[in-house]
């Protein structure tokens, strides 16, 4: 049993062999995907945090709260401010793309302020039956200002939160800054009052030992597409299965005394062979190529264990998917594009475009059967939260289930179509 098994495993490296081009884009394909989507990701977040985005601001106020604002957002090291537009001109700009955002401060903003803060102060304080050196002064409450931010249509919906967020707390600190000088003001008071405020935020990173584990672009795109690229052997399996039916070679194995299942398993063990290269050729890129092109190294101290225990899950897994649909499919034409977009809706609903978190609920569901998303979980585990096998089984031991499953069902069919 073991020799049928072994000549059936050279029978596939032979076959292999002939293909040489196939096995080229079987390796390489993956690595230039990896390191074209690593670096597009990890220069979006250094142009976040180093290069600055230009958008349009337009000061009708021309006053301390506009001159803090466009002082605030100069200071930042996101913006770049260009400031010679009007408002229909920048409105323009903005909508036909050639700026992301516009900011348009109000006429008079920091003189309605300062009344309506006065005139909310003066109530407060006379309602304690105090008697201040402005109680005199009347001021009269005004409109609540609008200050108009325009947006390209194209721009991210998550880009225009954050940047009207930053907005609104520059606003805040503005007006709890005038507050609190209004009352100094109102109540005549020399103390300086701290306006600083009282709760903050402290980020507390996940580590192991005394080593802070900072996840990076490296740590979420190597395993990620490391799994992409597994699963895309669907593709060449499932076209050497087809071949093989077309060109007469599955009839000469299944008259043969080799049992079929012998069959199916010398392709299991030739392809897992390929997971696995593939699998570390990538880790190989992120430990020693990405250093040299300016991109965090892939840490895997003490992790490569485990994460070839997953490697050899998820391999099985794509391995499955393969066999059966190379057993179902009749011609190449319906494999292979079959296959590519197979894995395609795979990856998209199994975390590898789109976290899961941002999908819709219905669509969060869905990806609880993904294999792929079984696998990511399982190596995100590993990596990024210093997790054992053990944390990990039920992950693997679904990847595994899919490969059996997969694989009785195409042998179930094949038994069916070929029966006498």
């Amino acid at each position: 049993m073991l020799y049928k098994l072994w000549r059936s495993f050279i029978k596939e490296i032979q076959l292999l062999k002939r293909d040489s081009g196939g096995i080229v884009i079987i390796f390489l394909m993956p690595l230039l995907l990896i390191i074209t989507i690593t670096l597009i990701q990890d220069s979006t977040f250094k142009n976040l945090e180093g290069s600055k985005i230009p958008i349009i601001f337009i000061d009708n106020d021309r006053s301390e709260i506009s001159k803090s604002i466009k002082s605030e957002l100069e200071s930042s090291k996101t913006f770049e401010l260009i400031t010679d537009f009007k408002e229909d001109a920048a409105k323009k700009a903005v909508f036909t793309g050639d700026y992301q955002m516009a900011i348009v401060i109000p006429e008079n903003l920091t003189k309605d302020l300062n009344s309506n803060i006065d005139s909310k102060v003066q109530a407060v304080v006379s309602s304690f039956g105090l008697e201040t050196d402005s109680a005199s002064i009347k001021t009269v409450p005004t409109k609540a200002k609008d200050i108009h931010l325009y947006f390209d249509p194209a721009t991210n919906s998550g880009f225009k939160s954050s940047v009207m967020n930053a907005i609104n707390k520059m606003v805040f600190q503005i007006e709890n800054k005038k507050i609190y000088k209004a009352f100094q003001d109102h109540l005549g008071t020399t103390e300086e009052l701290e306006s600083k405020s009282l709760i903050s935020f402290k980020e507390i990173t996940p580590n192991l030992g005394k080593t802070e584990q900072m996840p990076n672009s490296v740590q979420h795109n190597v395993p990620a597409w490391a799994l992409f690229a597994i699963f895309f052997i669907v593709v060449p399996l499932s076209i050497n299965l087809v071949k093989e039916k077309s060109q007469g070679t599955s009839v000469r194995v299944r008259v043969s005394p080799t049992p079929y299942y012998i069959h199916i398993l010398g392709k299991t063990f030739t392809y897992l062979i390929i997971c696995i290269i593939q699998f570390l050729l990538m880790v190989a890129v992120g430990i020693w190529l990405f250093p040299y092109m300016d991109l965090p190294q892939f840490d895997v101290t003490g992790k490569m264990f485990h994460l070839l225990i997953v490697t050899l899950f998820a391999g099985l897994a794509a391995i499955g998917f393969g066999i059966l649909l190379g057993t179902v499919a009749n011609t190449q034409e319906q494999s292979a594009p079959f296959g590519a977009t197979s894995v395609v809706v795979l990856a998209a609903i199994g975390g590898i475009w789109v976290p899961v978190f941002l999908m819709p609920e219905f669509m969060q569901t869905i990806a609880k059967f993904s294999p792929m998303n079984w696998g990511l979980n399982a190596y995100y585990d590993i990596i990024l939260r210093n997790s054992g096998l053990g944390e990990i089984a039920q992950e693997l031991i679904f990847l595994l289930l899919f490969y059996f499953a997969m694989v009785t069902i195409s042998l179930i069919y094949d038994r069916k179509q070929n029966a006498v």
